[in-house]
């Protein structure tokens, strides 16, 4: 070749002999000192071109082939023919349990299944199990695998013929209301708690989890409290899965980080559910320059063996060329056409590609393999990766959709494709991968498992053996930690505060986190997660005192680390590689993340590690619900914690900062439980319960707590009032009803609104004569499900006596009316209306928040305590304890406003 040829033009003006030198040099330079020392000469001399005024040209990409040359292949360490026809049986079986699943369930509404995700990542995942996914064993902590949620059939089929599932599990795919007898429809702990360690299939989910799971293993290593060196992670993502924000959104950290403990398989089918995903584009190519701009490792593998021939009969580069000129959608329709028409659009575009493939006849053009169905082609990458120091790896993998299933292979129908043809597909996909099934059986789609002393069956034990044993498979530790008890130091404080405390629960929330840090059986296993609000939240003081984690230390000096007379600060920004807090800057998601993989630490790591996260309430399930919904599949422990909460409360941030409504969003996640305390000590009864329920106890649920920002007087506990704390409401206080006084209301307040639900009691009883009730309410949440279970029991068992609630028990032989006030929406507390013996008003904060004073926002709102006032003598005049012609003087006297906007549309 030609130095012409070979710039193409490219470097007109430059004389040819004088870049053949220095070509020669290149050469030479590669010879004696390697391609790393090549690759550094290469960089000063950009950076000394860049310096004498030449811009360099940028990108960011390199050519659509393979990263790993076909010399630099490592030997294939496996037998290719017996780990085909494991790979073939798997196909198979996971076929044949969709499609079973599906013709038994038609009737009452097929139950679906996917079958082409797989299809075009089998070879991704067998090589995985068969030589890199390490399960967990005494002196290693298992590898961390986020199957694609979509693949799930082959890890059923797979675990079928490691003996893990029965048949009588696979013929039940999909039908899981009878626990422990079905599969759930994608990996979910919480349907299959000893199979499933992470929920994948709400897109996007899984890759940024994967992500602040392999820091959270850095993080347990470097705080010293377990060897976690060995494990890694591997996220199996879709290409289409990518365009999800989380999917992206956290990828620098992993970098930054230096987690090359991870690694992201990327199975680029080009397709997702309705088209191509980048019909005009190339979607390995925009991720590969998304992925190197970021700092990660990036490992294409485009192209099987078969191609290898054809590249080295390509000394000029134009089939390499041509590669990179062909968009996605077009490959896709390779996918769907004949040898003959390859041949045409794709080779004869060129006299001289046609010459390549000259010898090559339309068949076996037709059949040239994609690099995600050549297993070594695969096991090269994932060698490669697992030996990258420095930095995460991510590996471009091209598949083809429904691969080997003759009616979706390559077609725009394959997401959805679960039913076939017996006649045509079915026997096609058995010919093709040679499954032993007859024509006879064909129709009743068996499932086959190998002779247990088979070839098969030999070799598929012993590769699991070397690796630690099988997975996916979830191991829950049934260690209880100590648990300090409610006398304990951590939380006196809040039970007897001196007299005149004045306090908000945020501040009593930061005085428990710091005395249970501080103790000496639990205070290692706590994980303070706080995104950027730590001073927000009175919490700077945990900076110095417990370091922020940060795998560098700190390289710098803080601004804060003296006072301005010289003198050391005690409360400066501290990081350090055995840091305690997990600092997570301006990222509810990522903190979210970090929460899952503390929470999760006793069944993926066999240690209790207990994660509380604070956060601005406004930006926890509004922001990041669907994590906080996965965190609940995954039998998550730990205390989500909703700072500076309440519409009123929060009072000079406004409409995107006051929330109002995620008590009633935690109403609908069934593993948490939710409370709005007023008080510090119940703050502190409830969170020394929820360490007993999640750590002793060992229950598999997780605490919401609001927590708000007013300071408010802090009064000491009242005798006996644990159990009414939390199971939901208690008893406060009492004023003495007036002689002939018919109806006594009972007044329920909660959080930051009790003193005025107070305040309003101490008005009816001064100005009106009227004696009344007080009531914490601290969970509404609690008070309905007990209920709601005591009614179901009643319900379903009606000849026997029936069940009482505790909010029933409580309010016996009270009449009312009842009247509630929170910083809440109504929904909340409406929750209860069912069992309230008596008329019922709720008050709440239903309508957009805004910036004003906390009295003016509750008097917009109508939960003052005029407007409680105000609720209550309205109730009594409805029940006719009250003179209703009265009302609209008492309108006057309270100064309340009849004719201002509705809060709930203003």
């Amino acid at each position: 070749m030609s130095v012409e040829d070979a710039v193409d033009g490219a470097l007109h003006g430059i004389d040819p002999s004088e870049l053949n030198d220095w070509f020669e040099s290149l050469e030479d330079v590669l010879h004696r000192y390697g391609p790393e020392r090549t690759q550094q000469l290469l960089v000063n001399l950009s950076e000394r071109a860049y310096l004498r005024g030449v811009m360099m040209p940028f990108s960011a990409t390199t050519p659509y082939i393979n990263t790993i040359a076909t010399e630099d292949q490592p030997r294939y360490p496996g037998n290719r023919e017996i780990e085909r026809r494991i790979k073939s049986i798997i196909r198979w079986n996971a076929l044949a349990m969709v499609l079973r699943a599906n013709k038994k369930t038609k009737a009452g509404g097929a139950v679906g299944g996917h079958i082409s995700t797989y299809a075009s990542s089998a070879t991704l995942y067998e090589i995985g199990f068969n030589h890199f996914f390490h399960a967990k064993t005494a002196d290693h902590t298992g590898d961390m695998v986020y199957f694609q949620g979509h693949a799930s059939p082959g890890m059923y089929s797979r675990a079928f013929l490691e003996g893990r599932l029965s048949e009588s599990h696979l013929e039940n795919f999909r039908q899981e209301t009878t626990r422990g007898t079905g599969l759930s429809s994608y990996p979910h702990p919480w349907l299959m708690e000893d199979f499933w360690q992470f929920p994948t299939v709400s897109m996007g989910l899984g890759p940024i989890c994967s992500i602040y799971h392999a820091r959270f293993l850095r993080y347990m290593e470097h705080r010293g409290l377990l060897d976690t060196s060995k494990s890694r992670v591997w996220a199996f993502l879709g290409d289409g899965e990518i365009d999800e924000p989380e999917s992206l959104g956290a990828i620098t950290l992993a970098s930054r980080e230096k987690l090359d403990n991870l690694t992201w398989v990327v199975n680029c089918n080009l397709q997702r559910l309705d088209g191509p995903v980048r019909g005009n584009g190339k979607i390995i190519q925009e991720l590969e320059g998304a992925f190197r701009g970021a700092g990660w490792n990036v490992i294409k593998v485009v192209w099987g063996g078969d191609w290898d021939s054809l590249l080295a009969k390509d000394p000029e580069g134009k089939l390499v060329r041509r590669m990179g000129e062909v968009v996605d959608g077009q490959y896709q329709k390779y996918v769907v056409s004949d040898g003959a028409y390859i041949r045409d659009h794709f080779f004869g575009t060129d006299p001289d590609l046609l010459e390549i493939v000259d010898n090559l006849t339309d068949e076996q053009l037709q059949n040239l393999r994609r690099g995600g169905h050549d297993p070594e082609k695969v096991f090269a990458a994932y060698h490669s990766a697992v030996n990258h120091k420095g930095a995460p790896t991510v590996i471009l993998v091209k598949t083809i959709k429904g691969y080997g299933v003759a009616e979706a292979e390559g077609k725009n129908i394959a997401h959805n494709a679960k039913t076939f043809d017996k006649d045509s597909s079915v026997k096609k996909f058995r010919d093709r991968f040679g499954v032993p099934i007859s024509d006879a059986d064909l129709d009743k789609l068996p499932f086959y498992r190998p002779a247990e002393d088979s070839q098969e069956m030999a070799y598929l034990r012993a590769r699991r053996e070397q690796l630690g044993g099988y997975l996916p498979e979830r191991k829950p530790t049934t260690e209880k930690l100590d648990v300090p008890a409610i006398d304990d130091k951590a939380f006196a404080r809040q039970l007897k505060p001196n007299e005149g405390t004045h306090a908000s629960t945020t501040q009593a929330y930061g005085a428990i986190l710091q005395g249970l840090m501080r103790n000496k059986a639990i205070g290692k296993y706590i994980v303070p997660i706080i995104p950027d609000e730590a001073r927000t939240f009175g919490m700077e003081s945990f900076f110095s005192t417990f370091g922020i984690y940060s795998s560098k230390g700190q390289l710098y000096e803080p601004v804060d680390k003296l006072l301005p007379d010289g003198s050391p600060s005690l409360m400066y920004y501290k990081e350090a590689t055995d840091g305690q807090v997990l600092e997570e800057g301006i990222n509810e998601a990522g903190a979210m993340g970090s929460f899952v993989a503390a929470g999760t630490a006793y069944a993926n790591l066999g240690v209790q590690m207990i994660p509380f996260y604070i956060y601005y309430s406004m930006f926890g399930f509004q922001r990041v619900g669907d994590l906080i919904w996965l965190a609940a599949d995954s039998r998550c422990k730990g205390f989500l914690v909703g700072g500076t909460s309440g519409r009123t409360t929060l009072n000079g941030e406004g409409l995107q900062h006051e929330d109002g409504h995620s008590q009633v969003v935690a109403s609908t996640v069934p593993t948490i439980v939710a409370y709005d305390p007023a008080y510090a000590y119940e703050l502190a009864v409830i969170i020394q319960d929820g360490l007993r329920r999640m750590y002793a106890e060992n229950e598999n649920i997780f605490f919401y707590l609001s927590v708000y920002n007013e300071a408010i007087d802090q009064p000491v506990m009242p005798e006996g009032v644990n159990e009414g704390i939390l199971r939901g409401m208690y008893k406060l206080k009492g004023t003495d009803s007036a002689q002939g006084q018919v109806k006594r209301p009972q007044l329920f307040g909660s959080g930051t609104i009790l003193p005025g639900v107070i305040k309003a009691q101490s008005i009816l009883k001064e100005k009106y004569g009227i004696g009344t009730d007080v009531w914490s309410v601290t969970s509404y949440n609690e008070l309905s499900r007990d209920a709601m279970a005591a009614t179901r029991w009643n319900r379903l068992h009606p000849t026997e006596a029936p069940k009482k609630s505790y909010i029933e028990t409580q309010l016996a032989g009270a009449e009312g009316p009842f009247i509630s006030a929170s910083d809440n929406i109504r929904a909340w507390a409406d929750q209860v209306r069912e069992w309230v013996p008596g008329t019922y008003t709720v008050l709440g904060t239903d309508g957009f928040g805004r910036s004003d004073t906390r009295p003016t926002l509750r008097r917009h709102f109508e939960i003052d305590a005029e407007c409680t006032v105000y609720a209550t003598l309205h109730a009594l005049a409805h029940d006719g304890a009250f003179d209703k012609a009265r009302l609209p003087e008492v309108i006057k006297e309270l100064g309340i406003d009849p004719e201002k906007v509705d809060p709930r549309t203003a």
